[in-house]
């Protein structure tokens, strides 16, 4: 028993160095990594949080299949709004994506003075066996290798919802069992696996928390969106998983169970945010009906002030 405990110290030390040493972790504020996906992220007290904004906050312009402004554009927008960083959505990327593309980016937000924040993916992992859950994985996979290529911290991943027939239960399972067939290549790539709480089998702070504490993995962690949960509590639910998250997408609007939408009380999600020592990017992701290049500025130059209220 002594031997066994010692190698787990081992194992986990291990891990923590590789965590730290990894690119992103210091902009994380990370002062360990989390123990196997049981616990909450460990980290300092206090750090201030930077703002992000999230591609799709413009997908109105960006949709490839009318593009009207690409992610070059998209970047230097961010930049006259004065963001510290930015999210870049795989749905706008030109395809397939070339390492010449990705140098292009790279070299761009390096001119700008911006942060990539994260790349969120589509995907569904609540698949049983075989060669569709196969091909999703393979697809997961090659975005790891371009979010770390880009420099990005954390890739956005969905679980999926269960298929006709199949309890949330075994869907639950079979999203763990994806992800934790990607962690070792998400670790020597030093990309953290980011699930987002977005509907389906991680519609409730419940079903997340149950996928993210039975992964096996110091590289699986939350994307919270503080717009999808549509329970009872919605605020109640978002300061549960916050402890777990990595990123963070800020929503103008929320919606509780059995009511209709209803503005954020954007004050409040910093505040459990700060209560969760989170650390890194707050992003906006404008869903709401305003036209866009008119909301997006004035919502982050609130988001600004709020964040920098909150640091003092």
């Amino acid at each position: 028993m002594e031997h066994k405990i010692r190698r787990r110290r081992f194992i986990e030390e291990g891990l923590r160095a590789a965590a730290v040493s990894a690119s992103g972790a210091c902009a994380w504020g990370l002062l360990a990594a989390p123990l196997l996906g049981r616990e909450p992220f460990q980290r300092r007290s206090a750090a201030p949080l930077k703002l992000s904004c999230a591609a799709y906050s413009l997908r109105k312009y960006l949709d490839l299949k009318k593009a009207a402004m690409t992610l070059e554009d998209f970047i230097r927008r961010c930049a006259e709004w004065g963001t510290d960083g930015v999210e870049l959505t795989e749905y706008y990327f030109p395809k397939p994506v070339t390492p010449q593309y990705v140098s292009r980016l790279k070299k761009l937000l390096a001119t700008e003075g911006l942060t990539l924040t994260g790349t969120p993916i589509g995907n569904n992992f609540a698949l049983p066996p075989g060669a569709e859950r196969e091909r999703q994985i393979a697809s997961v996979k090659g975005w790891i290798d371009i979010s770390a290529d880009l420099g990005s911290p954390a890739i956005r991943i969905f679980a999926g919802s269960a298929p006709a027939g199949v309890s949330e239960a075994e869907a639950r399972r079979w999203v763990v069992e994806c992800v934790e067939s990607l962690c070792d290549h998400a670790s020597r790539r030093g990309v953290f696996l980011a699930i987002e709480n977005h509907g389906g089998v991680v519609a409730t702070a419940d079903g997340l928390l149950e996928i993210v504490k039975a992964i096996q993995c110091e590289w699986a962690a939350v994307n919270l969106d503080t717009g999808n949960f549509h329970t009872a509590d919605p605020y109640g639910d978002l300061a549960r998983c916050a402890p777990y998250a990595v990123t963070c997408q800020v929503k103008t609007e929320v919606q509780p169970a059995g009511a209709k939408k209803e503005e954020a009380d954007l004050q409040r999600l910093i505040g459990i945010l700060k209560q969760a020592n989170y650390h890194g990017y707050v992003t906006l992701e404008y869903e709401a009906a305003e036209e866009p290049l008119e909301a997006v500025p004035r919502h982050l130059k609130r988001l600004r002030g709020l964040l920098t209220a909150s640091s003092r």
